[in-house]
């Protein structure tokens, strides 16, 4: 698709309207996928990434996936900003949104692919642990969906916020419990911004491969999935890439399993 596609939600002027996708840190993740997706779908893009969490996770560093995802968008036709900021910060939704319209305009569509996750379970989470996870997972989602109330001045029925979220609780307790709080926070925006005209759902991309597999994960998602296969980044892209064109304005307050039939 592109620019003029019937699909592409309208935005003043006829330009591209402007989606801010959270969590963009490495071209193999659901973020990436999804920004790329859009970028292909008529849409400007501003992501944000924080590179000290991938430095500790044990996939590390990506060096150079920002200007690679930068550069796969542009190639697209989008216009960018990349934008790095610790969402454990409370202050940070507020200047993500000042340097996204800085630079590209008013924000059309929030979605959200940022996490902290971090495995541990009942016994071994500490409450630095759990409370990062709440901040980053739950709390940013908050403000960045407030912050997008406040300042959405786009047309009645095309705004959209979309958020990844995860049901994985065991043994991986912080995280779990953290996505079921953005869940509930998200899905309040579908009737507490009906005045807007802006759709907010939430989508549940089961377990998707993005390089933190183990061989016993993977063969355990294989064996539990009907198609015989794993989740991609894709997969989920292809679903928000729906829900925020004009097509998907009728989906709303809803959380979306899309996993392939995982049991």
């Amino acid at each position: 698709m592109n620019a003029t596609d019937e699909n592409q939600v309208a935005a003043p002027g006829g330009s591209r309207p402007l989606a801010l996708v959270t969590g963009v840190g490495r071209t193999v993740g659901i973020g990436a996928g999804v920004a790329r997706q859009l970028a292909s779908s008529g849409w400007d893009i501003a992501f944000t990434y924080w590179t000290p969490y991938d430095q500790r996770m044990v996939w590390g560093i990506e060096r150079g996936a920002t200007g690679a995802i930068d550069s796969a968008l542009t190639v697209r036709g989008a216009s960018t900003a990349a934008i790095e900021a610790d969402l454990a910060d409370p202050d940070a939704p507020a200047r993500i949104f000042q340097e996204a319209e800085r630079r590209l305009g008013s924000v059309t569509a929030l979605v959200m692919c940022h996490c902290e996750s971090v495995d541990s379970g009942l016994l071994d989470t500490t409450v630095e642990s759990f409370d990062r996870h709440f901040a980053v997972n739950a709390r940013a989602v908050w403000l960045l969906i407030r912050e997008y109330g406040l300042r959405f001045r786009g047309a009645h029925g095309t705004g959209r916020i979309v958020s990844l979220s995860s049901d994985h609780t065991v043994g991986n307790l912080p995280y779990g419990a953290s996505k079921g709080a953005l869940d509930r926070i998200t899905l309040a925006a579908a009737q507490e911004f009906a005045h807007l005209g802006v759709t907010a759902n939430v989508i549940n991309p089961g377990p998707t491969d993005t390089g933190w597999m183990s061989p016993e994960v993977r063969e355990s998602c294989l064996a539990g999935t009907p198609l015989g296969r794993l989740g991609t980044p894709r997969d989920a892209a292809h679903l928000v890439d729906f829900l925020c064109s004009p097509q998907g304005q009728w989906i709303n307050g809803q959380l979306l399993n899309s996993n392939g039939g995982l049991v």
